[in-house]
Parts: C-alpha cells; sequence; structure tokens
C-alpha cells in the first residue's frame, strides 16, 4: 500500500479510537458524547452563509446534518493524520513514533477552541459554557486520545504491513 493510503487509515482509525474513548467516557464517568449531528447543522448553515450563532443547538435543524457531522468528523481526523505526515515526512509512517503522534493530536485541540466552539456558540475555548474548565479539559483529553489513536493505528499498519 501506498503513503496516502496508510494516511487515510490513521486517520480514519484514530478517529474510531476517540470515538471509542467517548463511548468509554460516557459509560465509566457519564459524560455525553460530542453531538456531530450538531457539527453538521453548523456545517450545512454554512452554505446559506452562516458561520457564527449564538447557540448551535437552538439552530434550526438541517437536512441531513447527522450525516453531514459524522462525515466531517472522520474527514478532519484524516486532515489531522495528513497534518502528521505532512510535518514528520513519510517516514513516519514506516516508524511511527508516540510523541509526533501525541503533539499532532494535542494541537488539533485548537480547531474546537479557535474556531468550531466560537462559530457554535460556546465561545473561545468553551468560555459561554456552563463549566468552561471541564470542557476544556475534556476536549484536550479528547485529542490527546486522538493522537495515542494516530499512534496506535500507524504501529498497526506498520506491524502488519
Amino acid at each position: 500500500m501506498n503513503d496516502l493510503i496508510f494516511t487515510l487509515i490513521i486517520g480514519i482509525g484514530a478517529t474510531a479510537i476517540m470515538d471509542l474513548w467517548a463511548i468509554a467516557r460516557k459509560s465509566l464517568l457519564g459524560i455525553a458524547p460530542p453531538n456531530y449531528g450538531l457539527v453538521g447543522r453548523w456545517i450545512a448553515h454554512m452554505t446559506r452563509g452562516r458561520f457564527r450563532h449564538q447557540s448551535i443547538a437552538a439552530s434550526a435543524p438541517m437536512r441531513g446534518e447527522h450525516i453531514i457531522g459524522w462525515t466531517a468528523h472522520y474527514l478532519i481526523g484524516i486532515a489531522f493524520a495528513a497534518l502528521l505526515v505532512g510535518i514528520w515526512g513519510v517516514g513516519w509512517v514506516r516508524h511511527p513514533t508516540l510523541v509526533p503522534a501525541i503533539a499532532v493530536g494535542i494541537g488539533t485541540v485548537a480547531a474546537p477552541f479557535f474556531l468550531m466552539q466560537p462559530g457554535m456558540g460556546a465561545g473561545i475555548a468553551a468560555s459561554r459554557t456552563p463549566r468552561p474548565a471541564a470542557a476544556r479539559l475534556q476536549s484536550l483529553i479528547t485529542h490527546a486520545v486522538f493522537g495515542l489513536g494516530l499512534y496506535v493505528t500507524g504501529w498497526l499498519i506498520h506491524l502488519y504491513y
């Protein structure tokens, strides 16, 4: 397989691991998983020129928002895997190491903090949520888990190919 296919698989695998974390987090800690339908609603509203909301949950539902949100979630995961490979090179795909993967995972928390949360009405770094510090911590942990997922998926590919 070529490095592009490996990058796609790494992005999908890391995103799936992040989703498994969300399921475990709900069972273990009682914290609801992210609602990617609301992400889809936000994206769907962009096609009508609306990029910022007071509350995405209070905004009008959009047709196909769940599939749009879940598709975007996985495409973003693939894009972040491509960022990892772009920064550390295809050599990382052939010999994955933990530190670059965790660094990219944690670094990707900038996307929700400075783009998604403000656009969806939660403020910069969840500042408009009822418990901003808890929301920030959960975002940071989730993105660290994504980084771990990048490494684990890369390692599994390396092991079997």
